[in-house]
């Protein structure tokens, strides 16, 4: 059934949407199944999904984006959260706020039941997402399939050198 509105997803709708698994290529534990809602209502500039994380394994990998902001509101279940060099124990109700290029985080559930969190933020045409314990990017850039680097493959882009 479609809903009443693009705009209003009541309760009821959201077990209706479809939901999407993905798994980060670079983490084999990684299991996270999304529904995307930004995308009902034509959202270009936030993106916003519902994520699902079952027992015993993790949301992507441990990364830190260089132009979005992100968002990460826990609805149900717990989780522990890497923040940095830290490890939190996170339940419904926490939120999690990271800005530009500040702090590395990654969410895993250990625990019995599914963990399920609103997350969110910024679509910039173009992005990169930094995976420093593994020494790669990924370079995202609307209309494109992303790509992955190694960082130490790279080298600086100077005027007058080829």
């Amino acid at each position: 059934m479609a809903p009443e509105t693009p705009y209003l997803i009541r309760a009821k709708d959201l077990v209706e949407l479809p939901e999407v698994p993905f798994h980060h290529p670079l983490n084999p534990n990684s299991e996270i199944h999304m529904r995307a809602l930004g995308d009902l209502a034509g959202l270009q500039r936030l993106g916003l999904h519902l994520g699902r994380v079952p027992p015993g394994k993790e949301s992507f990998i441990y990364h830190f984006h260089h132009f979005e902001e992100e968002f990460v509101y826990i609805i149900a279940g717990r989780g522990r959260a890497e923040i940095g060099d830290a490890i939190y124990e996170v339940g419904p109700g926490d939120v999690m706020l990271f800005p530009t290029r500040v702090v590395g985080h990654h969410l895993t559930n250990p625990f019995a039941e599914d963990l399920v969190y609103l997350m969110g933020g910024e679509r910039h045409d173009v992005e990169i997402g930094e995976f420093p314990r593994h020494g790669k990017r990924a370079v995202f850039e609307r209309g494109h399939d992303p790509y992955i680097v190694d960082v130490s493959s790279t080298r600086p882009f100077l005027k007058g050198e080829e």
